[in-house]
């Protein structure tokens, strides 16, 4: 008979990670969830190995709602290698073509407004983008290149920042799926020189608060500085709120009787609340957050994505 399966914590919220170079957003998820020594954790969008910046990470029950963060905007810091370009737009590939830098200041200034607004990208073939249920990068790593549609992206703002020789640096706000990869590798063909990637920070996502980003070394530092009786106390306080990513929505707010049915899976009718759309809904005077909810046609809020209670009390 094989031994019981450990079990970890049922703790629930959200760490903003400031994830480091040279390592993949799975494993820096792998080495929280086992500092934290939670039951269950997911990220946020992955960021690849030699991007380093904010990483939220979902806890326990947060991992319900990580979508939302998926699907919000991004603000990025980039460094563009002019005059190589490279099979995966980035440093981590090899150089596939290499040409004279000799644009001027004003085909410069030209060539990023097209970049700015609403405009259709091709991912790149280095993308996690599926294509008949296999990721396009193991395509592009047998040599193979498969038909990708060009999808809308939004840049709502593209900084310049300096240009000096072959280095270029921006600063980009943009909605969810876009490929700053792709921007560097589309922006180096306009430009007649072809660009690639050397560095690229995400500074923020969605609205959250660049100062409560923590490292791994922070973390690590927690292990070793805090009194084991009070090393999870000191770990949980890192956290954000469980609803930290739906904050955006709408709150509908339910006594607790009206919460016992939506919690059976019934929708409920309620004073004051959106006409349509999705809403974060909490019970009581506390406001205690209890899941997402639908608001339907005859004007009742459903559920949608509840939290299940653990005995371990959430980060609230």
């Amino acid at each position: 008979m094989g031994r019981p399966r450990r079990r970890g914590r049922d703790i629930n919220g959200v760490l903003l990670l400031d994830k480091p170079q040279n390592i993949s957003s799975n494993d820096v998820l792998q080495k929280v969830k086992r500092i934290f020594n939670a039951n269950r954790a997911g990220h946020t969008g992955a960021l690849d190995p030699l991007a380093t910046g904010m990483l939220p990470i979902c806890l326990g029950e947060a991992t319900k709602f990580s979508q939302y963060l998926l699907d919000s905007d991004k603000r990025y810091r980039v460094i563009a290698r002019l005059g190589q370009r490279t099979d995966t737009s980035d440093a981590d590939g090899n150089v596939i073509e290499e040409r004279p830098v000799t644009f001027t200041g004003d085909e410069l200034a030209h060539a990023l407004d097209g970049f700015r607004g609403t405009i259709q990208q091709i991912p790149s073939m280095y993308s996690a983008l599926k294509y008949q249920g296999r990721p396009l990068y193991e395509y592009a790593r047998q040599g193979l290149v498969v038909p990708r549609e060009a999808r809308e992206i939004t840049v709502y703002e593209l900084l310049f920042i300096r240009w000096e020789g072959d280095e270029l640096e921006l600063e980009i706000h943009c909605s969810k799926g876009t490929y700053i990869r792709t921007i560097i590798d589309d922006l180096g063909e306009k430009l007649g020189c072809g660009a690639h990637v050397i560095y690229l920070r995400r500074l923020q996502v969605a609205n959250y608060p660049i100062e409560r980003m923590i490292t791994l070394e922070q973390l690590n530092g927690l292990l070793d500085q805090v009194d084991a009786s009070s090393l999870m106390s000191a770990l949980d306080a890192q956290l954000l709120p469980m609803d930290s990513p739906v904050q955006a929505f709408p709150e509908v707010n339910l006594s607790l009787v009206m919460a016992g049915y939506l919690k059976l899976g019934q929708a409920v009718r309620t004073a004051g609340a959106p006409l349509s759309g999705m809403v974060r809904i909490t019970e009581g005077e506390e406001h205690k957050f209890i899941g997402m909810g639908e608001m339907d046609v005859e004007g009742r809020v459903a559920p949608r994505r509840l939290v299940v209670e653990h005995a371990e009390p959430a980060i609230q």
